[in-house]
């Protein structure tokens, strides 16, 4: 499914909508709200506005748990750590327990550090599957999302829930949810924006490429929802009327 929405700031609204009623409704079910959150400029604003009213009172923060789908393997005040752009732009400023914000920590080796927040889920779940409410993705100009690039080994990782990666256009080691482990989700939502996203949108859409050149394409819900929540810049490629 696809929603497009007139520019960013609608899209950050829409979204920020979106993660309130997900987040009710996770905790009138189950009691609780897990959702893995994106990194990266396009979620940025909607991380603003649930920080506000009226999202600030809708969303039950003390029932919420918060998750990472990726993070770089950087120290935790680098401008370029995904939690730490979360926590300036909502967690310092929300009611979230600090025992249910479960970062991505990188104090050790990648593969040891990937290990240890797979035993954390694990742990969370109660042995059962990682069933994330809600997983928040971006998507990348070379089709990746998540820390999941063309052409690395961890797309191709069935077992795990969590995986290293080395980026070698950055010169950096992640940590990333697996694929099989995105696809657990009860909802998948990808927020695209801008012009320069618009050609690999069209063909993430479009489906007629492998999906190991387009990691994107490798999320497919098992028995979950997806939807792109995409602007008017992204989407122009794509007859699709806006909202």
């Amino acid at each position: 499914m696809i929603r497009i929405c007139h520019d960013l700031e609608a899209l950050s609204l829409a979204a920020a909508e979106l993660f309130a009623a997900e987040a009710c409704q996770a905790v009138r079910v189950h009691g609780r709200f897990t959702v893995a959150l994106s990194g990266g400029s396009t979620p940025r604003r909607m991380y603003e506005l649930l920080a506000r009213e009226p999202f600030i009172e809708q969303v039950p923060w003390q029932s919420t748990h918060i998750f990472w789908g990726d993070e770089r393997c950087v120290p935790a005040d680098d401008p370029r750590n995904n939690a730490l752009m979360t926590r300036q732009t909502l967690l310092d400023h929300v009611p979230v327990p600090p025992g249910q914000i479960h970062p991505m920590v990188c104090n050790s080796s990648p593969l040891e550090a990937a290990v240890e927040y797979e035993a954390l889920l694990r742990s969370f779940f109660a042995g059962g599957r990682p069933r994330f409410d809600l997983v928040l993705l971006g998507l990348g100009e070379n089709g990746h999302t998540a820390s999941l690039f063309p052409g690395t080994s961890v797309l191709d990782d069935q077992q795990h829930w969590v995986g290293e990666v080395y980026v070698v256009e950055e010169g950096l080691q992640r940590l990333t949810l697996t694929a099989a482990a995105i696809n657990q989700a009860a909802l998948i939502v990808f927020l695209v924006s801008g012009h320069g996203k618009a050609p690999i949108l069209r063909e993430v859409l479009k489906g007629t490429q492998d999906p190991h050149s387009i990691p994107a394409r490798m999320v497919k819900p098992v028995d979950g929802g997806l939807l792109w929540m995409v602007d008017r810049h992204a989407a122009c490629l794509l007859r699709q009327r806006k909202e």
